[in-house]
Parts: C-alpha cells; structure tokens; sequence
C-alpha cells in the first residue's frame, strides 16, 4: 500500500475513533441547536422527499470542493430545517465539518 493511502487510511481510523476516547461532552455530542436522526428516521425523510439522498448532497458538494474524502456524515433537525452535518478529510489531512440543506443540497456553512 503506498504512504500516502497509508496515511490517510491511519488518519481516518484515527478520526473515526477519536470521539470513543473524548472526554464527556467534546466531539461526540452534536452541538445542541441539532438533533440527529437515527437510521429509520433518515431513510424515511428521503423517501417522504424532505431530504435529498445523501450521495447527491456528497456529489453536489464534490462540485465545489473537489479534493475531498467524507470521513463521517450525519442528518439532523436544525430548527425546522434538515441538514447534512458532513465531516470531510483534504487531501492535504485538514478536517472540516460542511452542514449542507439536506432539502436541495446547498452548503449552508463550512469550517
């Protein structure tokens, strides 16, 4: 396996993981304004069409952030609004979180 897919095979295991080992209340609790959806709940948004499959969202996204990887993804009520809450991986290994309107696929806010 080449260093590079190494690396960012080790970078990605390591993001995956580090919320287990965070202290209480860091990382693995969405911020307080969203409540994320359970499994059931997101495929029944989609098939109601209050959401827009998640591989659409990712590939309207890929339209203006080319050279990213999704290390983790999320659909969540914001309000009255459906939201994506996408953590992505540059290739340069910076990891950012886009929340992306999970109705039309529109980036609402990236950092």
């Amino acid at each position: 396996m080449p260093v590079s897919r190494r690396l960012t095979a080790a970078l990605l295991l390591g993001a995956l993981a580090a919320p287990a080992f965070a202290p209480a209340g860091l990382a693995a609790d969405p911020p307080p304004d969203r409540v994320c959806l359970n499994k059931a709940e997101q495929r029944a948004a989609v098939a109601a069409h209050k959401a827009i499959p998640l591989v659409q969202a990712v590939k309207i996204l890929r339209q203006h952030r080319h050279r990213v990887d999704m290390v983790g993804a999320r659909l969540c009520r914001r309000g009255d609004t459906l939201v994506y809450v996408l953590t992505l991986l540059s290739r340069s290994g910076k990891v950012t979180r886009v929340i992306v309107d999970a109705a039309n696929g529109e980036v609402i806010n990236g950092r």
